[in-house]
């Protein structure tokens, strides 16, 4: 059996000594070169452990500052479901009432989108075609908890009450509800979910740590008739929620 890697060494006895009560929550560590001679280590691996240990919530940097201990904060659990759109609204609005908690939603929607190539191979569609492209940041308690960056054909939505996804009476619906007000049947979605570090950009939006790991969806609906028909790029804070599939079983 391989030996362990010394970062991961050094990541479990900061955490080790966080379970102890040696520091607390808001203490700030001792220096990389004080903790690299304790472990008999060099700075670059303390500074590897600490990196791992912020990507997972436990530590925190603070620039010109130091490295922190985290202050606790509770999961929040993210339920994807081939069940989860519901009559009376937005999906994740659903889960945070399960959880008691306040949902909300920030968004921005830019109309006749281009599509990048990557989307474009998604939807099926040629690239440059317009899009709806709508930006959200989900809140939880007031804690942001999701980004979300969906595009859907404008063929399909263009000049109907949908278009918008945040605008007009279906607003805020969910993408199988919406589509259901124009006659489109959704029959399926497909995740493709995969780990990675977050951009600078995504981690500001968050509150985390800049390359923290995040857990990126790409999700595509798909018609009854196997037409894509909205594509979405969801990142979710690892540190922060848990990913759970319930897949629902037919008898």
């Amino acid at each position: 059996m391989s030996e362990q890697p010394p970062y991961l060494r050094i990541a479990d006895e900061l955490r080790q000594r966080i379970a102890e009560h040696v520091w607390e929550p808001g203490d700030r560590l001792p220096s990389r070169a004080q903790i690299g001679q304790e472990c008999g280590v060099g700075e670059n691996v303390v500074r590897r452990a600490q990196e791992l240990l912020i990507s997972q919530g436990v530590l925190e940097g603070r620039a010109g500052s130091g490295t922190y201990v985290a202050e606790p904060r509770e999961r929040v659990r993210v339920v994807r479901s081939s069940a989860r759109e519901q009559p009376s609204g937005s999906p994740f609005r659903q889960d945070m009432k399960a959880l008691r908690l306040q949902s909300d939603w920030e968004s921005r929607t830019d109309a006749k989108v281009p599509a990048p190539a990557e989307i474009a191979t998604r939807l099926g569609i040629a690239e440059g075609e317009p899009c709806v492209r709508t930006t959200y940041e989900f809140l939880a308690d007031g804690k942001p908890v999701q980004l979300s960056t969906s595009w859907e054909p404008y063929a399909v939505t263009g000049g109907t009450l949908i278009v918008l996804p945040e605008g007009g009476p279906h607003a805020g619906a969910g993408v199988v509800n919406r589509m259901a007000e124009i006659g489109v049947t959704i029959s399926h979605a497909v995740e493709q979910p995969e780990p990675r570090h977050a951009t600078a950009e995504e981690a500001s939006l968050l509150g985390i740590q800049k390359a923290a790991l995040v857990t990126h969806i790409r999700r595509t609906y798909y018609s009854d008739d196997g037409r894509p028909v909205e594509t979405a790029d969801i990142v979710v804070p690892a540190a922060h929620c848990e990913i759970v599939y319930g897949i629902p079983i037919n008898r």
